[in-house]
């Protein structure tokens, strides 16, 4: 039998729950070394409820020799030293959203690692559910030709009590509001199956529904590079929060992801659905959806840090979201069409 994979966890918030979940489903492949996080009275609770191991620094987890790699769920204003640290130390990384703040401090955390050899896997767990898997090979299949027109919607809310925590819907811890720390996932499952942006010209804002410092919506017009339009529309004001969809039109056929499920209409008439409704964690519970998609991100990330390979979602493809999320800010505040640099 192969050697478990050794991972250390750095952040025990919110976000750990489907991990957590994820990682008792793969107790044959994975072992959880340490769980480490800046409060220590929240960290030994976490652990206890989770019966894995505690680690009193990031340091004693590094010079571990059974630990092959890190989780790290820190706020993104945490992660630099830290991934630095770990690279060094030749430990592969999987990270949660976004890789940091800012796409140059993304730009760095993906140098670092690429320097130092070792994986960088980033957590966009919407590519691996059951409809995104069955459009990508479809597409990939050429079955669907041509794509047409493509819009994202992302109707979700938060509520107030979610802005309450300390930095959250900030410029210095998260870099941003809605598309940074909400539609980016939807937005990263909407480049793998178009590929990249050419074109954008978005209105950004804050409605004050909520109390906190960036744009809680953003309505944008995209040019593909390929030639197709599209559009993007992305809010946490859409109290009580609907699942996010996403409509694909190709020449063969339209295509529309709702949650996990895929319809596709194609031309002759037939109509197919691939996967199961589930929730989406748009309402005030972020976390309110099945651990699944984690695990798969997971799984994809120990093959690729075995074989040495890039997952599916690295640092390299998340780059191009966050070129995306800059170019629909850049676009609003200068109240122009911004070109990305990708060839229509």
């Amino acid at each position: 039998m192969a050697e478990k994979f050794g991972i250390g966890i750095v952040g025990a918030g919110m976000a750990a729950k489907p991990h957590m979940k994820s990682f008792q489903d793969l107790a044959g492949e994975v072992s959880v070394r340490g769980v480490f996080s800046r409060r220590p009275e929240a960290r030994a609770a976490f652990c206890a409820d989770w019966d894995v191991p505690e680690a009193t620094s990031i340091d004693d987890m590094l010079q571990d020799s059974a630990l092959h790699g890190l989780l790290i769920m820190t706020p993104p204003n945490a992660r630099e030293e830290l991934v630095a640290k770990a690279a060094a130390a030749g430990k592969h990384i999987l990270m949660e959203k976004p890789v940091e703040r800012t796409t140059e401090a993304a730009k760095r955390i993906v140098e670092t690692c690429d320097q130092a050899g070792v994986t960088l896997g980033i957590v966009f767990q919407h590519r691996f559910r059951a409809g995104s898997l069955a459009l990508r090979r479809l597409i990939d299949e050429g079955q669907l030709g041509r794509l047409a027109s493509a819009y994202l919607v992302v109707p979700w809310w938060r509520p107030q009590s979610y802005y309450d925590e300390p930095g959250r819907g900030t410029y210095e811890r998260d870099g941003g509001g809605v598309l940074i720390s909400q539609a980016i996932h939807s937005m990263d499952l909407l480049l793998s199956l178009t590929g990249p942006v050419a074109s954008v010209q978005a209105m950004a804002g804050q409605s004050g529904l909520q109390k906190f410092e960036a744009e809680d919506f953003v309505g944008a017009g995209m040019r593909f590079a390929n030639g197709a339009n599209g559009g993007l529309i992305a809010t946490v004001t859409r109290y009580p929060g609907e699942p996010e969809f996403m409509a694909l039109n190709f020449e063969n056929a339209s295509t529309k992801i709702t949650g996990g499920t895929l319809e596709v209409d194609w031309r002759d008439g037939r109509s197919e659905t691939f996967g199961e409704q589930t929730s989406t964690g748009g309402g005030a519970d972020p976390m309110d959806f099945p651990h699944d998609w984690h695990k798969a991100v997971i799984e994809d990330f120990l093959a690729a840090a075995r074989a040495g390979r890039q997952p599916q979602s690295n640092g390299h493809t998340a780059l191009e979201v966050h070129k995306l999320i800059d170019g629909l800010i850049a676009s609003s505040n200068e109240g122009r069409r911004i070109d990305l640099g990708a060839q229509e």
